[in-house]
């Protein structure tokens, strides 16, 4: 036997009796791991569409669960979700203290203290939002509070395109305008 495979040898009896196959040594270390959930922190993740990017999405929080081809992504600790043009130039961004992601629909869903602005400065209140990553849509059948530069608009249900400029309330509550706005 030459040297380098004595070498070899021994290398390799060194590292199979390093193993541990003791069953409650292998628990203590993996107690409490599910094997289906990631957890990422401070994470940063850039939605593209034919290499343009259209959104990003920061999170403090990430749990990825996989459960066959069924993934589903939460961000427990809330998110802030930015929307782009095709110049990269901010057209809205949306918060929430709670999101989930459904991968196998692309769709995202946003709760509690919700809250999206558009470029123009309108800003969208509600408790529930949902994002259509095909579609590109953003709704809720929830109660919204819209406020714009002169008025504030009440209902329940919202629709819009992803930059929150081409929106519309499905069944409104009410109306008010804003002190020093003009009347028509």
């Amino acid at each position: 036997m030459s040297s380098t495979q004595c070498i070899s040898l021994l290398f390799l009896l060194w590292v199979m009796g390093s193993c541990v196959s003791d069953p409650d040594t292998i628990k203590r270390i993996t107690a409490g791991e599910d094997p289906n959930k990631e957890h990422a922190h401070q994470v940063r993740l850039v939605y593209s569409q034919s290499g343009q990017i259209k959104a990003e999405l920061e999170a403090p929080l990430m749990v990825r669960t996989v459960e066959g081809e069924k993934i589903t992504t939460e961000l427990p600790e809330g998110l802030l979700l930015r929307f782009f043009d095709e110049k990269l130039q901010e057209q809205s961004r949306l918060t929430a203290d709670y999101g989930v992601v459904y991968e196998h629909a692309d769709e995202m869903i946003a709760r509690n203290r919700v809250v999206a602005t558009n470029i123009n400065g309108d800003k969208l209140e509600t408790e529930e939002l949902i994002w259509n990553q095909k579609t590109r849509r953003i709704y809720s059948d929830k109660f919204v509070r819209i406020t714009t530069g002169d008025e504030m608009m009440f209902g329940d249900g919202f629709e819009s395109n992803e930059d929150l400029t081409n929106y519309k309330i499905r069944k409104i509550r009410g109306t008010v305008r804003l002190e020093g706005s003009a009347m028509p």
